[in-house]
């Protein structure tokens, strides 16, 4: 396939703090000067109203099983960076073992999840969706338990929200970021699988 990154540049993109977006029909990669985390340790904060919610359980959550599935729910929004060349790119990432999706399911189907890369102790998230209320909160509270159950010690958001700061996001600047993931990457473990670089597809 042409229209396709290979995985090797994606991963070694990523690997050095850089990443896709589609803007305009074309791939444009960029490397913020100040970058959005997501902390995994005991400041990671679950907002009161969800805390209630989770109680509930008002979904199944799967891990991998609609990966492409997600992507999509993510790409429809009026303005969005998805395009066929991410989903297809990040579509290879998955089947390789390098990205993953998180999702929310019940009775009528799928409501909410996220997908990200992960390499050795990083994971970068990428985008996350909702249908019903509170699905995209579930389905990140679900990552970061399971993020923290394989040993990854940072996760990405690459720019920060106010709807990432109520679970603790905080933001590095450039050089404190690149440190951090040169870290994270020595760390053995996470939720990847298979070589780094993967072979050519």
């Amino acid at each position: 396939m042409d229209d396709i990154i290979p995985p090797e540049v994606l991963l070694n993109a990523y690997a050095q703090g850089v990443f896709p977006m589609a803007e305009a029909g074309k791939i444009s990669w960029y490397r913020p000067q100040m970058r959005g985390l997501i902390p995994l340790d005991e400041r990671f904060h679950i907002p009161h109203g969800l805390q209630r919610a989770l109680k509930r359980r008002p979904f199944e959550l799967r891990w991998n099983t609609a990966f492409r599935d997600v992507m999509l729910a993510c790409a429809q929004r009026e303005q969005t960076w998805i395009n066929e060349v991410i989903v297809e790119s990040y579509g290879l990432l998955h089947r390789l073992g390098f990205a993953h999706s998180v999702e929310c399911w019940d009775e009528e189907g799928l409501q909410g999840g996220l997908y990200g890369v992960a390499l050795r102790g990083a994971f970068f998230g990428e985008s996350m969706f909702s249908r019903k209320t509170d699905a995209s909160k579930i389905a990140l509270v679900e990552l970061v338990a399971g993020l923290r159950q394989a040993g990854v010690v940072l996760l990405d958001t690459q720019w920060m929200t106010v709807h990432l700061r109520q679970f603790g996001g905080y933001e590095l600047p450039r050089k404190q970021y690149e440190r951090a993931l040169a870290a994270a990457l020595l760390v053995d473990g996470g939720l990847g699988r298979g070589a780094f670089p993967p072979p050519q597809a």
